[in-house]
C-alpha cells in the first residue's frame, strides 16, 4: 500500500452491529463516528466509506476510516450509540452474534502504522467501551490479545459464539463486567485486514453448504490459506460466509495460478490474501459435483487497496458521508 500525505497513519475499523432492518438506525450509529456529538461538527480526517446491510442476518457493517490518532474517539462514539438503540433481548437473525456492537476489528492501511499500534488503540476502545456505557463487556482477538494473540475464531469459540443458546453467566470477559442480555459481548482486537467474501449456493440444504464450508477452511488440509468459513441460510438459499484473513508471505505456489493473490506491506512484512475469485471457484467447484451452482458473490466493503485508495479519494475531498457518494466512484 503506498504512501500519501493525504493517507499517513490511517486505519480502518470494520464496525459490526446486530441491526440491518431499520437502516435509519444505522446511519445513524455511522454518523456519530463522523460528527462529534458535542461539538456539533465533523470530525476532522475522518470518514465512513461503506454501510453493508443484511436483512436475514439483521446484521450490518459500517467501515469507518480516520488516522491512528482518531480511531479510538470515532468508534467509541459510534458504539456509545448503538448500545443506546440497539437491544440484544429483542434481536433476531439467522447470522450469529453476540452483542449488540458485536465486532469492532481495527486495521492497518500502509507501512505507516503497524499492526502492535492497532492492538494499543484496540486495547483502549475496549475499555473505553465498558467505562462509557456502563454494563457492556469485550473480549480479545488477535495482536490486541497479549500475549497470545488468539485468533478471532479461536475466541469466538471459547466464548460460545456458535453455540445456538447461550448462558451469558457462564462467559468471562477479558474487560468489563459479566455480560448483560441488553449488550451482550463484544470482540474487539487487531490484525492485518480482514476481507469478507461470500458466495451463495442455489440450494436450501445447509449440510452440503456446511460440508463446502468445511473443505475450504484453512484449518482443512487442502483448504485455503487464511480462509474463514460458516455456510448460513440466506434468502432462501445457502451462503458461504467467509472471513479472509491476510497471510504473511506469497501465496503456496500450487495456489499461485490464476488471479494474482493481492499483497501489501506492514512494517516491512509481506502480506497477502485469498482472491475472491479464488474462493468462488473452490465453491463452484464443491457445489457443482452435487449438482447444485453458485448464485453470487459478495464481498462486504473493500479489499485492503481499495479501503486505503478510496479513504485517501473521500478525505481529500473532505466527503464524511462517503457511502452515499462510493456508488459513482470506480476505482
Amino acid at each position: 500500500m503506498a504512501s500519501s500525505s493525504l493517507g499517513s497513519r490511517l486505519v480502518a475499523c470494520l464496525l459490526n452491529v446486530s441491526e440491518a432492518r431499520r437502516k435509519d438506525l444505522v446511519e445513524t450509529v455511522a454518523k456519530a463516528a463522523i460528527y462529534d456529538p458535542k461539538a456539533g461538527v465533523k470530525r476532522e480526517g475522518t470518514t465512513v466509506l461503506n454501510i453493508f446491510n443484511d436483512h436475514d442476518y439483521n446484521r450490518s457493517v459500517i467501515t469507518i476510516v480516520a488516522s491512528i490518532d482518531s480511531i479510538r474517539e470515532a468508534v467509541l462514539s459510534a458504539c456509545e450509540r448503538a448500545c443506546g438503540l440497539i437491544d440484544m433481548r429483542a434481536h433476531t437473525g439467522v447470522h450469529p452474534c453476540m452483542g449488540a456492537v458485536d465486532l469492532i476489528p481495527i486495521y492497518p492501511l500502509g507501512e505507516e502504522v503497524g499492526v502492535e499500534d492497532c492492538a494499543q488503540k484496540a486495547r483502549a476502545v475496549a475499555r473505553g467501551l465498558t467505562e462509557r456505557v456502563q454494563g457492556t463487556s469485550a473480549f480479545l482477538f488477535g495482536w490486541a490479545d497479549s500475549p497470545l494473540q488468539r485468533g478471532l475464531a479461536q475466541r469466538r469459540k471459547e466464548m460460545g459464539w456458535f453455540k445456538k443458546t447461550l448462558d451469558l453467566q457462564e462467559i468471562r470477559p477479558d474487560v468489563g463486567p459479566q455480560p448483560q442480555k441488553q449488550f451482550g459481548l463484544t470482540g474487539v482486537g487487531a490484525s492485518p485486514y480482514v476481507m469478507n467474501c461470500n458466495v451463495t449456493i442455489d440450494t436450501q440444504d445447509i449440510a452440503m453448504g456446511r460440508g463446502i464450508a468445511t473443505a475450504i477452511r484453512e484449518s482443512t488440509p487442502g483448504g485455503l490459506p487464511g480462509v474463514q468459513v460458516l455456510a448460513l441460510p440466506h434468502e432462501g438459499a445457502v451462503e458461504i460466509a467467509c472471513n479472509v484473513e491476510s497471510v504473511k508471505g506469497s501465496p503456496p505456489s500450487h495456489m499461485a495460478a490464476g488471479e494474482p493473490w493481492p499483497s501489501f506491506s506492514i512494517s516491512g512484512q509481506q502480506y497477502c490474501h485469498a482472491p475472491a475469485s479464488l474462493i468462488t471457484v473452490r465453491v463452484a467447484e464443491l457445489a457443482g459435483r452435487q449438482g447444485v451452482s453458485t448464485k453470487q458473490t459478495a464481498l462486504v466493503g473493500f479489499t485492503p487497496h481499495e479501503c486505503r485508495g478510496l479513504a485517501e479519494f473521500a478525505l481529500s475531498k473532505g466527503t464524511a458521508e462517503f457511502w452515499k457518494e462510493q456508488h459513482r466512484i470506480r476505482m
